[in-house]
């Protein structure tokens, strides 16, 4: 069948299908003014190592992607496995009591806790469907060595390896 004559992709089945791709979770943040403003991503990824870069994809309607045009920067936090509360609230469902707090490091925001910190500069903004991709070099790094919070299917999982001879739980 020739690619013109494929029927055409349902939007539904192809977010379930792409729902089997475990990946972890991330807030990005930026800062406006004396605002720190957050949202919950899991479409970020490395790019390069040299130069050290990586993405971001973001709704084209989205709050952040506008602010990201206009601040130019932006900080990745990736979460650990007891922030599922901060994932939620940062995706739009704010949670009733919670109060985020954010470290600052040379101008971009994180969320304390994290275990991973990415700073960027955004050197390409690139249109993807109905996407917007950030492309960041990398200006920041900090880790921790503690257990990621996982997103399969829909929702927050626990990571399981086997290394042998024994059971690590993430």
């Amino acid at each position: 069948m020739s690619p013109r004559h494929r029927p055409p992709i349902d939007p539904q089945s192809f977010r379930r299908t792409m729902s089997r791709f475990t990946s972890g979770v991330t807030v990005v943040t930026t800062i406006d003014g004396e605002h720190v403003h957050g949202m919950t991503a899991n479409g970020f990824l490395s790019v390069s190592l040299q130069p050290p870069l990586v993405l971001v994809s973001l709704a084209q309607s989205s709050r952040m992607a506008g602010l990201l045009r206009r601040t130019g920067r932006y900080g990745v936090s990736v979460l650990a496995d007891d922030q599922q509360l901060h994932s939620q609230h940062f995706a739009g469902r704010p949670v009733a009591g919670l109060d985020p707090e954010f470290d600052r490091v040379d101008g971009i925001a994180y969320l304390r806790g994290s275990l991973g910190r990415i700073g960027c500069d955004v050197v390409e903004i690139h249109p993807a469907g109905d996407h917007l991709l950030f492309l960041g070099q990398v200006t920041h790094l900090a880790h921790s060595d503690r257990n990621p919070l996982v997103f399969f299917t829909g929702t927050y999982r626990a990571l399981y390896a086997d290394s042998g001879d024994e059971l690590f739980t993430y």
